[in-house]
C-alpha cells in the first residue's frame, strides 16, 4: 500500500481515510484549508481566522477595529460651525472673518490718540471694511437717504487715488488691499454720525458740527496709521489732506439725500 509520509501532524495513512489510497497520476490538485477543531488539513473545511489565529488574533471589526467607523468629535456640526475640527482653524478664520482682530482694529480707530503700531495692518482684511459700509448705508436708508450707490462709489474711487499718491510719496509702498482696509476701518465715526441721522436730522448746526467732527476723527485715525504703517511721520499733512476729501464726501451723504436732489432737478 502506498504510504504518504506529509499527514497532518505526524499521523500515518493508515490512520486517516483520506490518506489511505495514492491519488491518480492526473488527479487535479486539491488545497485543504485549516480545520477549526484540531488544526488539521481536512477536504471541504471552511477556513476560520479565528481557528488558525486563535481567540488573541482574530480580528474584531466592531468598535475601533479594521472595519470600526470614524467619528471626528462634535460630528457634522463641527463642519458648519465657528469652532472648526481639533487642530484646524475655525471656519470664519479661514474666510478671513476674525472677531478679535476686527475689535482690536476698532478700538485702534476710536482712540487716535494712542500710539498706532507699524504691524497693525500686517493682517489686512476686509471683514470690518465691509460690515461698516453696510451698516453705514442702513443707517442712512433708515434715516431716508438711500446712498448705497454713492457709498460704494465713493470708496471705490477714493481708495483707488489714496493708493495712487501713497505708492507716488512712499518708498516702502502699500497694497490696494491694506488701503481699502485701513480706510474701511477709519469709517467707524462716521457710522456713528449715521446712526445720529435716524433720530435727529443732520441738516442744521448740530448737523454740521458733527459732520466736521467725525471728518476730522476719521481723517487723524486713516493718516496715523498709513504713516505708521509706511514710516513717513515727517509727511503726515500731506497724507490727510487726500484723506479728509474721501471723508468730507461721505459726511455730505449723511447730511444731504444726494439721490432726492438729483431726481428734483
Amino acid at each position: 500500500m502506498w504510504q504518504d509520509n506529509s499527514a497532518p501532524y505526524g499521523a500515518s495513512s493508515s490512520q486517516s481515510p483520506y490518506y489511505s489510497q495514492a491519488p491518480p497520476q492526473n488527479a487535479p490538485l486539491q488545497f485543504y484549508a485549516p480545520s477549526t477543531d484540531q488544526g488539521g488539513f481536512y477536504p471541504g473545511s471552511r477556513p476560520s481566522l479565528e481557528g488558525s489565529m486563535g481567540v488573541q488574533g482574530s480580528m474584531n471589526t466592531q468598535g475601533t477595529g479594521f472595519g470600526g467607523n470614524i467619528q471626528q468629535p462634535g460630528g457634522w456640526l463641527s463642519a458648519f460651525g465657528t469652532g472648526g475640527f481639533e487642530g484646524e482653524p475655525p471656519l470664519l478664520e479661514e474666510l478671513g472673518i476674525n472677531f478679535s482682530h476686527i475689535r482690536a482694529k476698532s478700538m485702534t480707530v476710536l482712540n487716535p490718540l494712542s500710539r498706532v503700531d507699524e504691524r497693525i495692518m500686517d493682517d489686512a482684511d476686509l471683514a470690518g471694511p465691509l460690515l461698516f459700509f453696510f451698516c453705514f448705508g442702513t443707517l442712512l436708508l433708515l434715516s431716508g437717504k438711500p446712498q448705497f450707490g454713492y457709498i460704494y462709489g465713493f470708496g471705490l474711487l477714493g481708495s483707488a487715488s489714496i493708493y495712487t499718491l501713497l505708492n507716488l510719496m512712499s518708498e516702502k509702498g502699500i497694497d490696494a488691499y491694506r488701503t481699502v482696509s485701513v480706510l474701511g476701518y477709519c469709517l467707524l465715526p462716521m457710522v456713528g454720525v449715521g446712526a445720529i441721522s435716524v433720530v435727529v436730522t443732520l441738516d442744521g448746526m448740530l448737523g454740521y458740527l458733527l459732520s466736521v467732527l467725525s471728518i476730522i476723527w476719521c481723517t487723524f485715525s486713516a493718516s496715523g496709521i498709513f504713516v505708521a504703517v509706511l514710516r513717513m511721520s515727517d509727511q503726515r499733512l500731506l497724507v490727510a489732506y487726500p484723506v479728509g476729501l474721501l471723508y468730507g464726501c461721505f459726511a455730505l451723504l449723511s447730511v444731504f439725500n444726494v439721490g432726492a436732489g438729483i431726481s428734483s432737478k
